[in-house]
């Protein structure tokens, strides 16, 4: 297996692995359908293992459900074996395709066994859209059985280990193909990721020879843009880059933030989204210890010093405190992607898995991310099985648990969790190690407090109150932004539908004002919150009797 510099390092894994007779399958997973730049042009995955990949092999079979089984390589080698007749007409059933090439091997190893081996040839499998062939769902069957079992002899029995024969599984996502085959602890399971800077470089720089007019001379540096676009398929920068090229309109440096976003959206198929935010921390009213701390790990971040960062945040907090809210701000702060996980789950057995690992590999190929999950206490799973979904909510709680715990992404990807009730997350999923620091999000506790939550959420839609008269005016305790909020868009109503004052607007609006959540509830989430933080400072004095309150 022959590789050139350019090769990517999943291919090098391959390539020690079956040269050193460690390991003969290979199931490939991931991004699959992508491009790669190899020998001054962009082939796709299928062409760079044919060509790059298996170029010293004499035999190359080939199989998918729109194809059936082909010989791309060494049709003429093939002489001599009775099992060469029925390859014309085409054969289109998996069983009967994977049963021929495993006669062909066999076939082989008799010579080999006969001493009329004329010389070692070595032979390959691609079996393209495993996951369709072998689905992880839909059922048994004596077929599905007996294509199972001929791909882990493939692996692992006799002759197919002892002669020079490697087979290729690709799927798309690894929970997609059956377990019978993707967790054969014989084959080695390698992920194929979205592409990194430097790759993406080579290839914007194939694609500024190809199509010139989507570049001008502002977005000269290749490197400078496949950085702003890390994390994006080359499929996809190739389809824009014709598009804008057609169009004559060049990519311009400005337009990348927002180029990013919708490509890296419709190439998750929506399963997340990109907060994008000109809020910064200065926005966010209140609570100055944890302001000063978030703005304090921003700065660790700019300046690299990853090891001192956490690997995520809790937010938690009654609701309408604003946990998304200052998510938006901490991502305005940090200029950063802040990716928010949309609704994965699928009715489908295996689908929400398959849809939770694309949603991974797409984290890793960013690099550097923060990921939001509002609603963690639903969206995160529960690490029992008696939840009643046949074991989904237990699937999806590893693999984020296993994701958020992987030392390496310290400082890469920090995992933000919000939530009103932390304590339906389970406690291993909120350990140091996961979760670093826990942020409680409370309602006013201050007369002033509340004058000055009032005030800043009615200067934001354009009423000018000041806060001399909004505390004369007395607001109610344990007010939360989302509640003063309401207050401040009825309070613009009345002065624009009764012609008010603006103080005489709020001040109708205070009277005979019911708080939006019950106090009982409020206080019980308050008293949740308080015990979740892990500092002391993050909760004003006059609410750490809570804390005090909930341990007695």
């Amino acid at each position: 297996m022959p590789l050139s510099p350019e090769a990517p390092a999943w291919a090098a894994e391959i390539a020690l692995a079956y040269e050193s007779t460690a390991q003969g399958q290979f199931i490939l997973s991931g991004n699959v359908h992508d491009r790669l730049p190899v020998g001054g042009a962009l082939v796709n995955l299928g062409g760079f293992i044919e060509k790059e990949l298996l170029a010293g092999f004499g035999v190359i079979f080939t199989f998918d459900l729109g194809n059936g089984l082909r010989v791309t390589r060494g049709g003429d080698q093939l002489e001599g074996w009775s099992g060469a007749k029925r390859l014309d007409p085409t054969i289109r059933q998996p069983l009967a395709a994977i049963e021929l090439v495993s006669s062909f091997i066999r076939y082989r190893a008799n010579l080999r066994a006969l001493g009329q081996e004329k010389q070692v040839m070595h032979v390959a499998c691609i079996l393209r859209d495993a996951d369709d062939i072998l689905p992880a769902t839909g059922g048994w069957s004596y077929e599905l059985g007996g294509i199972a079992s001929l791909l882990r002899d493939w692996a692992g029995e006799a002759p197919f280990c002892d002669l020079p024969f490697v087979s290729l599984i690709i799927a798309d996502n690894l929970n997609d193909l059956h377990p019978s085959v993707a967790l054969n602890p014989r084959a080695a399971r390698v992920k194929v990721p979205l592409p990194d800077t430097p790759m993406l470089t080579r290839a914007l720089k194939l694609l500024r020879r190809d199509q010139g007019a989507a570049f001008d001379g502002a977005t000269s540096d290749e490197g400078q843009i496949a950085a702003a676009l890390t994390g994006v398929a080359i499929n996809a920068v190739e389809t824009l880059t014709k598009q804008r090229a057609h169009q004559k309109q060049p990519i311009k440096q400005a337009d990348l933030v927002d180029i990013k976003k919708e490509l890296v959206e419709r190439e998750s198929a929506n399963l997340i989204e990109f907060i994008a935010s000109k809020r910064t921390l200065a926005d966010y009213e209140g609570q100055e210890a944890l302001k000063t701390w978030l703005q304090q790990d921003v700065q660790l971040w700019r300046a690299g010093d990853l090891k001192a960062l956490p690997k995520g945040y809790l937010i938690c907090g009654p609701v309408g405190t604003g946990k998304t809210y200052l998510v938006e701000c901490l991502a305005g702060e940090a200029g950063i992607p802040v990716v928010k996980l949309k609704n994965f789950r699928d009715r489908w057995v295996g689908s929400s898995e398959g849809n939770l690992e694309k949603i991974i590999g797409l984290v890793r190929a960013l690099d550097r991310c923060m990921v939001f999950i509002d609603e963690a206490d639903q969206a995160l799973g529960r690490r029992t099985s008696d939840s009643g979904d046949s074991g989904l909510s237990g699937r999806i709680y590893s693999m984020i648990a296993q994701e958020m715990s992987d030392p390496d992404t310290r400082g890469h990807v920090i995992w933000i969790l919000a939530s009103s009730r932390p304590d339906k997350i389970e406690v291993d999923l909120k350990r140091p190690g996961r979760v670093d620091v826990k942020v409680p999000l409370l309602p006013t506790t201050t007369l002033e407090e509340s004058a000055k939550l009032l005030r800043a959420l009615c200067k934001r839609i354009g009423l000018d109150v000041t806060l001399e008269q909004l505390a004369a005016l007395k607001p109610p305790l344990l007010l939360t932004p989302g509640a003063a909020e309401a207050l401040a868009v009825k309070a613009y109503r009345l002065a624009r539908t009764q012609k008010l004052e603006p103080v005489k607007a709020v001040e109708a609006c205070l009277t005979g004002y019911q708080p939006p959540v019950p106090e009982d509830v409020l206080k019980f989430q308050m008293q949740l919150a308080v015990r979740e933080a892990t500092d002391i400072a993050f909760v004003p004095e006059s609410l750490r009797k809570l804390a005090e309150r909930a341990d007695a």
